[in-house]
């Protein structure tokens, strides 16, 4: 108790300190660890320390607990839209910006908006809302986390579509994980605290399994340390760091593979909190003439994940791919340069080139990492 109460009064002081609002994300492994729970205990201790807190948008599932916890906290009506024929409630954004409280608490950060609202996403939302001046406290399972979507499906065997970009985190000024041990989390599914009573078979033969649970718990704890040590990095002078990492993600018109080096990549600068590009060396094979609109297509989305997930994108029109890299490499301070596993006609033509030659020279001689990721 005495430690949520100095993480409250931790927070009340971020508040204070900043005309834009300060961000605090709850993260957990899976539904029903009991982040909404602690996002409202952590309201009303701040409504006790006088500051003004609404709730902007919570989803309590039904359950019981937390559900007593909304009383006694004002709460900004939701508005109401029209859908397929259907009518939907949705956060109202404009009226958590006109009504101005010092804080307002976000539920479901991954959540897609009501086509017809201001914005897609509700994190887009709440990036609004921050730039209003309004601090916010919000809350995220690790399975909606852009960059380790693919991770997440091999595990649940489930493809999560609403996700949030790696961005949006890094913006937090707290992540805070809420943990359980897979044995626990199970317990409260039988206990009827997580679903009703007709869904806890379902779900214990499904995604509630000890083995997905636990690797779940890895990712979100994982994702909270990297998190830590990008605050510890933030906080520490250039002098005493021993390397400024920078990644370069090198990336071609195939689609699947430049996806995958795309989040391995970012999972990296993630995990050093540093600045990263990608690199897209358009040839002449590759003009836009040349490539059906498919793979064009392809290549924008790639562009586009790329840029929401934090980095640069460069584009270079060369015949040279390994010069190309090298450049950029040299111009941007590139201390590491993450690559696909070549198809192996394709590596054996860049080996038998000088070119080629020059990359691995000037890299043996220098720095800068290379790494092959498959």
């Amino acid at each position: 108790m005495r430690e949520k109460e100095e993480s409250v009064q931790h927070f009340l002081g971020l508040i204070r300190k900043s005309r834009r609002g300060k961000f605090k994300i709850y993260i957990g492994m899976s539904a029903g660890v009991g982040k909404t729970y602690r996002m409202l205990q952590e309201a009303h201790s701040l409504m006790r320390n006088g500051v003004d807190v609404q709730i902007g948008y919570v989803e309590t599932h039904n359950r019981r607990e937390t559900h007593g916890l909304v009383d006694g906290l004002p709460i900004i009506a939701r508005k109401t839209l029209f859908y397929k024929g259907k009518e939907l409630d949705e956060m109202d954004l404009q009226a958590i910006v006109n009504l101005h409280p010092e804080l307002v608490i976000v539920d479901e950060l991954a959540h897609t908006n009501i086509p017809g609202s201001k914005h897609e996403k509700r994190w887009q939302d709440v990036l609004e809302i921050l730039e209003a001046g309004i601090s916010v406290i919000s809350a995220v399972n690790i399975q909606h986390i852009e960059s380790i979507n693919e991770e997440v499906r091999s595990i649940t065997g489930i493809a999560v579509t609403e996700r949030v970009p790696d961005k949006v985190l890094q913006l937090a000024d707290e992540v805070v994980n809420i943990d359980l041990t897979a044995d626990e989390l199970i317990a409260r599914l039988k206990e009827g605290k997580i679903y009703e009573a007709s869904k806890i078979e379902t779900a214990l033969r499904n995604f509630f399994q000890s083995d997905k649970i636990l690797q779940l718990r890895e990712l979100a704890l994982k994702e909270v340390a990297s998190q830590v040590e990008r605050k510890v990095d933030s906080e520490v002078t250039i002098n005493a760091r021993l390397r400024h990492e920078r990644f370069l993600a090198c990336i071609s018109s195939n689609a699947d593979n430049a996806r995958m080096i795309i989040r391995k990549t970012a999972r990296l600068a993630s995990y050093y909190n540093s600045k990263w590009c990608v690199l897209y060396v358009q040839t002449s094979a590759e003009d836009v003439n040349r490539i059906k609109l498919s793979v064009q297509r392809h290549l924008i989305n790639n562009f586009k994940m790329a840029t929401e997930m934090g980095a640069e994108v460069i584009q270079v029109k060369s015949d040279n791919i390994p010069s190309s890299i090298i450049d950029v490499a040299e111009q941007r301070k590139i201390t590491t340069i993450c690559m696909g596993m070549p198809r192996l006609r394709l590596w054996k033509i860049l080996t038998r080139t000088s070119s080629f030659t020059r990359l691995v020279k000037k890299l043996s001689g220098s720095d800068i990492d290379l790494v092959i990721l498959s």
